[in-house]
């Protein structure tokens, strides 16, 4: 999987960094082609921690299968597993202390994708799926700054 992705510098592109009266018709078109295939690369490194995600959602259900399953068969009034399986996994966003400290939209989305897949598999129906804003917004900003320090800019 990539790490980071390399860009070129682009101040052509905005009329916020350039003289934008002076930018031609083909350096504006070569600086969004430049775009477009830099946002390109960012959505595939974050489909890329989403796919890696998904290969290691649970991993320690398999893993601990016993201490599970001594949970489980109390109806989980014994929580051992339940309580480190917070700890280990970033999507359990439902629960303080199943946060991680940067959480990010990725974590979120499989939060939502645990939920569903669960509730329609075991029921047939979803229940409410519930996120404080806070964690959504500390997952936005962590996002962005994810993203941020995986950029290489080139001249």
């Amino acid at each position: 999987m990539q790490e980071t992705i390399t860009i070129k510098k682009s101040p052509t592109a905005d009329t916020r960094t350039c003289d934008f009266a002076n930018v031609t018709e083909e350096t504006l078109y070569d600086a969004s082609l430049e775009h477009i295939q830099d946002v390109q690369n960012g959505l595939k490194l974050v489909t890329d921690y989403i796919t890696l995600s998904g290969e290691q959602h649970d991993w320690d259900k398999l893993k601990h299968i016993d201490e599970l399953h001594t949970d489980f068969v109390t109806g989980f009034q014994q929580t051992g597993w339940w309580d480190n399986h917070r700890k280990i996994s970033r999507h359990h966003l439902a629960h303080d202390d199943g946060v991680p400290a940067d959480v990010n939209l990725m974590d979120v989305l499989e939060y939502i994708t645990d939920c569903v897949m669960a509730g329609m598999a075991r029921s047939g129906k979803v229940y409410e799926v519930k996120i404080n804003p806070g964690v959504l917004r500390m997952a936005f900003d962590n996002t962005v700054e994810f993203l941020k320090k995986r950029v290489v800019v080139e001249e």
